[in-house]
This record gives C-alpha cells, sequence and structure tokens, in this order.
C-alpha cells in the first residue's frame, strides 16, 4: 500500500510475511498464493506490500539461480503485490516448536550473518519495483547479550563496515539504495536507541546513511522508551530510520493482582521468546522470558504487591511483555496494548513536514501463539485478521494527513 505524503515522497506500507513462515523457495511462493494474495483481496486493492521474510536456504537458492528470482519477480506482479523492505532478522528455524533464543544465531560475529544479509540486499535490490529505487533490511541488534565484550563488537563493527562497502558497490552497479536498519530489542547487545546510537556511532565506518535503525513500536514500548526521546535521540547523532515496524506490546497496568497473572499466564507459551520489563524507582528491570516474570510470589496480605526475589519482576508497577498482539484487536481487560506507543510513534515519524521513514511493516508474527480463544483456527480467519492491522495502520496514515494512492 502506498501513501502520498504532504510533501509529495511516497510513503509504503505493507505486513511481513514471518507470520507465516517458509524456509524454502516453494515455501514463499505459496505464501503468495495462499496467505498474501487473499488478504490484498480483501482490502480491495490492486497492489499490497509485503516485508518478505527469506530464511536462509530461500535466500541461498534465488542468488544461486537468476532464472527463480526472475520468476518470484513475475509471481509478485502476478498477484498485485510488491516489495520495498525485507525481514532479515530471523536465519532459519522461525517456524520451528520452539524459537526462543535460537532466533539470534547467528549474530553479526559470524561469517554467515554478513553473507546472508548481503545476499538479501541483492535480491531486494532486484526485486523493488521499477518506480523505487530504495530498499530497507531489518537484522538483528548485533547479538543476544550474553557473552557480549568488547572483541565481540569489534567484529560486528568490523563486518557492517564490509556490508556499508558491499552496498556502496551494490549501488554503484544498480541504482538501486539499499539500507540496513538495527532491530533494537530488549534483552540485546542493542536493547534501545541510546544503545544503538552507542554502537553506531562508535564506529567511523558505520556513520552515514546505509546503516541506521528499523524502530520497533514493540520493543520500545516493552522498554519504556519514550517515541520523542528516542527519536530526537537519533536525529541528534544523524542516524537515519530506514524502516519502522508497527506492533503493540502487551501491557499490565496491575500485575500484582491475581486476575492479571492469570490473564498474563494465557499468553506464556513455548515458541517464542517474550522478554518482560518494568520500571522500578531503581530504574528498568526484566527477565528474559514471561514465565520468568509470573515467578513472582503471589501478593502479601491486604492483596499488597509482593516482592521479587530471585528472577521475577517487582509487580507494585506496570508490565510490559514482548508480544506482539493483534493491532486492531486489543486483549481483554484486565490486560492492555500499547497501541498508544505505536500512534505517538507514527505521528513522530511520518506526521511531521517530512517523513522520518518512508517503509512502514506491520508485524504481528504471534497470531499462532496467541491465547487459543483469539487464535485464527483457519487461513481465511488469518487473512481477516491481517487485512484489519492493515486497515487500522492505513486509518492511523490518513488521520495524519497521507493520502492513499491506488
Amino acid at each position: 500500500m502506498r501513501f502520498r505524503h504532504p510533501d509529495g515522497s511516497t510513503v509504503h506500507l505493507a505486513y511481513c510475511t514471518n507470520v507465516h513462515p517458509a524456509e524454502t523457495l516453494d515455501g514463499v511462493l505459496a505464501q503468495l498464493r495462499d496467505h498474501c494474495e487473499p488478504v490484498r483481496r480483501r482490502l480491495g486493492r490492486d497492489r499490497l506490500g509485503i516485508g518478505l521474510w527469506l530464511a536462509r536456504d530461500a535466500a541461498r537458492s534465488l542468488t544461486a539461480d537468476p532464472a527463480s528470482l526472475r520468476a518470484l519477480r513475475a509471481e509478485l506482479d502476478r498477484r498485485g503485490l510488491e516489495v520495498v523492505t525485507l525481514n532479515g532478522f530471523p536465519y532459519e528455524g522461525f517456524g520451528a516448536d520452539e524459537v526462543k533464543y535460537r532466533v539470534y544465531r547467528p549474530d553479526w560475529t559470524r561469517p554467515e550473518r554478513l553473507a546472508h544479509t548481503t545476499d538479501l540486499a541483492h535480491l531486494l535490490a532486484a526485486l523493488l519495483p521499477e518506480d523505487v529505487t530504495e530498499g530497507s533490511v531489518s537484522t538483528l541488534p548485533l547479538a543476544w547479550r550474553t557473552r557480549w565484550t568488547t572483541r565481540a563488537a569489534a567484529t560486528a563493527h568490523t563486518a557492517l563496515t564490509s556490508l556499508v562497502t558491499r552496498l556502496d558497490a551494490l549501488e554503484d552497479l544498480t541504482g538501486k539504495n539499499i539500507r540496513i536498519g538495527l532491530e533494537p530489542e530488549p534483552g540485546c547487545a542493542v536493547e534501545t536507541v541510546a544503545d544503538a546510537v552507542a554502537a553506531l556511532t562508535s564506529a567511523p565506518g558505520l556513520r552515514g546513511p546505509r546503516i541506521g535503525v528499523c524502530l520497533d513500536t514493540c520493543h520500545l514500548a516493552t522498554s519504556f522508551e519514550d517515541p520523542r526521546t528516542a527519536l530526537e535521540s537519533l536525529a541528534d547523532a544523524g542516524i537515519t530510520v530506514p524502516k519502522a515496524q508497527l506492533s503493540a506490546a502487551l501491557h499490565a497496568e496491575h500485575p500484582h493482582l491475581p486476575e492479571v497473572r492469570t490473564a498474563l499466564a494465557a499468553f506464556a507459551e513455548p515458541r517464542f521468546l517474550h522478554q518482560t520489563r518494568t520500571r522500578t524507582a531503581a530504574g528498568l528491570r526484566g527477565t528474559d522470558d514471561l514465565p520468568e516474570a509470573l515467578a513472582t510470589p503471589a501478593p502479601g496480605p491486604g492483596g499488597k504487591p509482593g516482592t521479587a526475589p530471585g528472577h521475577g519482576l517487582p509487580d507494585a508497577t506496570p508490565w510490559r511483555a514482548h508480544f506482539h498482539v493483534p493491532l486492531h484487536t486489543p486483549p481483554a481487560p484486565p490486560l492492555a496494548s500499547t497501541l498508544p506507543v505505536l500512534r505517538d510513534t507514527l505521528a513522530l515519524l511520518v506526521g511531521g513536514p517530512h517523513p522520518r521513514t518512508r517503509h512502514l511493516e506491520v508485524e504481528t508474527y504471534t497470531w499462532q501463539v496467541l491465547p487459543p480463544d483469539r487464535r485464527p483456527r483457519t487461513r481465511a480467519r488469518l487473512a481477516d485478521g491481517i487485512a484489519a492491522e492493515l486497515t487500522l495502520a492505513r486509518d492511523l496514515l490518513t488521520d495524519l494527513g497521507l493520502k492513499e494512492l491506488p
């Protein structure tokens, strides 16, 4: 979906296909047929943007066989789909029964990460629509935080500097400007926007427009970051926002209450990691997963908030969990979503005289791990939900003065 910003530039809205992951090229083609085109038809649009996720094996197949790449491009055109952004965060296995920490491997200290991201950049340059010259690829925020050392940071910076050189050469060859966005995420070496600023300004080879930040509004909210402060810090440091992911986290205002803990427990599931955070007088506290947070002792006498020894969370202040909840259907009380953070961030990104980013991607990949009563049971129900999310995002954009294009 395309929108005209009041300044005359085009802003792209897509949804990310990691919600129906496939590891092979045949699987990707099936996604387009079984999921993406039905979503487009529900929206009544001739053209729909998708943020394509290409796992390692699918990317390698396309890189090794130009004919397959041309066939993918033709299939996108035939089904009324276009690609201006790729999700390069998961490397493989995103559809596994248990993903958890695996999603952070390989990290930016490993040569496989550089090779895969280079492949994605070349593939995106070939998949961009004829009238589009700028593409974006989101990637993991360097690594998971454990065993992250000064030496590891230096290795990652060297890899990213090499990537900048390769992207420069790619633009010289194709005329396509491909940019990379590190995606801050709780628990990672780059957890917050402040961490991203520190990482991207510490190495001279990373200064410039090639490497920026992919701003995920679920991650931003989970870490209780203020959108205005975050974006101002990026602007002050001269760091770009190649893309933003529109997503909402799980919010619990009163986590000490038994009914709230019961509601939260319904979102604790074995497939994905759901980092959980709270703000205390001593600063931000967190756990790697929701079950760890829920290990906090039950409230004391009189329903007073309990304390949280060991690995649990203090429960006297609100919690937020890294669980991408559908944008258009917040969880039932006593829980809520962080959709207000998304609204505020989007207004700052594209509501001004010029857009801070031109690539927006709805990324709710957790549909199939929602509590059973909220989970879509058929492809049709999933397509309905994704179309509803995109409709909400479209309405937010038009409310900000953008005009939807045919």
